[in-house]
């Protein structure tokens, strides 16, 4: 019964160490607000724009550096929605038959606000060759449901932090082609928890709780084609190997479960983020006037399931599908010191309707930006931008077992939005 009861509980618990975010604004559980530059136009020329701001996105962007420059970016997200039962039900232990699951039957905005930080700075070698490096945090957030929470069993509070580091190189092969590479190392920490069934529904629930950290490295490398009036600009990132080391916790249970109560350390799991192929373009139409484009393909299957390690042994499917972004914008500069942005986004989710649950309520989504930058003096400028985010509405129907209950989920993400709002400044030295 002990074994039986870990498999099942410690399965369930690391399922989710992969499935982090709820409503995140790229895709899943990736965060982009990497620049309020970027934002400023929803994300539409990054591949293919210059200087340190747009090194996450290529590395070859920091080719033409000619001085130092120093990029820093905070954006404040505020997710709003309802994560809502619908009629779900669950059969415990010992039972036939399947009641409803009780419980607050609407969540009210289960993510938390957060502010995502980020910075660059690139140093150029001589005429043709610059040296950079980016701090980013493309996997981070706080969900939170309430004890009482109708979704209490397959989520309840969940914490991830990533720090990705990315040292580049970039180079000018000739006065049109840039080309970059780069690193990305990064350190995951994650908390995560959610609340276990007891034989009698009148008994308290359970709990497990999952926290772990690791190392992990990945690569990216881009080119750009630059013309009078056009550039254009790709990259790849790689995927990354997670792989995810800590202690399992177990408390609660009751009456024939509680032998399944336990503290366990050493506990692994491994599991893959997408690697992403982005290609853009910029056309500067007129002097004053820059049209941009961007399209990015993001390799979700490689997120097909979650090994668990010893003593599990075991793989738990997820099944996410490959997924698209599309994005345009426009540049347009009022006067030498101020220019304007704005621009439309639109992001497909991996996560499929009969495998979502209530950890990542994931869904189709457009995101509307609007920005500017303002030239303080000629060595400094400041941007900022908001952003407003629409989700569809979905489906959160994921079958769930946990300590030996069987649930049958029948939830529906509704009224999801968010708000951004991000600053930056670009020095140069």
């Amino acid at each position: 019964m002990k074994k039986l009861h870990f498999l099942l509980t410690a399965g369930t618990t690391l399922a989710a160490s992969a499935g982090f975010a709820g409503a995140a604004h790229a895709q899943a559980f990736y965060l982009q607000e990497q620049s309020a530059r970027g934002a400023g136009r929803a994300f539409s020329g990054e591949v293919a724009d210059t200087g340190a701001a747009s090194l996450w996105w290529n590395p070859a962007a920091i080719a033409d550096a000619e001085r130092i420059e120093v990029n820093l970016n905070a954006a404040a997200i505020l997710p709003r929605g309802e994560v809502v039962d619908t009629g779900t039900l669950i059969r415990r232990p010992g039972s036939t038959a399947f009641t409803p699951i009780g419980g607050e039957t609407t969540s009210r905005n289960p993510i938390n606000n957060g502010v995502l930080p980020s910075g660059a700075v690139a140093v150029p070698l001589g005429h043709r060759v610059a040296l950079g490096l980016a701090v980013t945090s493309p996997y981070s957030f706080t969900t939170d449901y309430a004890s009482t929470s109708w979704a209490r069993y397959s989520a309840d509070k969940t914490r991830l932090r990533t720090v990705d580091i990315q040292p580049s190189i970039a180079v000018s092969v000739t006065d049109w082609l840039r080309v970059g590479a780069a690193a990305n190392v990064e350190y995951t920490d994650a908390s995560l928890s959610n609340a276990l069934p007891n034989v009698l529904a009148s008994l308290p629930d359970g709990r497990q709780e999952l926290k772990g950290d690791g190392w992990d490295v990945g690569w990216s490398a881009g080119f750009q084609m630059h013309s009078d009036r056009v550039t254009a600009g790709f990259s790849y990132k790689s995927a990354i190997r997670h792989k995810l080391k800590g202690d399992l916790t177990v408390s609660g249970l009751v009456g024939p479960l509680q032998t399944g109560n336990t503290a366990l350390s050493d506990v692994r799991a491994d599991f893959y983020t997408p690697a992403q192929q982005i290609a853009g373009l910029r056309w500067r139409a007129t002097d004053r006037l820059t049209l941009n484009g961007q399209v990015v393909h993001y390799n979700w299957d490689k997120f097909d399931a979650i090994r668990l390690g010893a003593p599990l042994n075991q793989a738990i499917p997820e099944n996410y599908r490959e997924s698209w972004s599309y994005a345009g914008g426009v540049d347009y500069m009022v006067s030498p010191a101020l220019t304007l942005r704005a621009g439309v986004q639109r992001a497909t989710t991996p996560t499929q309707n009969g495998q979502r649950d209530a950890r990542v309520p994931d869904s189709n989504r457009w995101n509307f930006g609007a920005g500017g930058s303002y030239a303080v003096t000629r060595n400094i400028v400041l941007d900022a931008a908001a952003n407003y985010v629409d989700f569809a509405n979905a489906p959160i129907d994921r079958a769930t077992i946990a300590a030996g209950s069987t649930i049958l989920t029948r939830g529906e993400l509704r009224n999801a939005r968010a708000f951004v709002f991000s600053l930056g400044g670009r020095v140069q030295f």
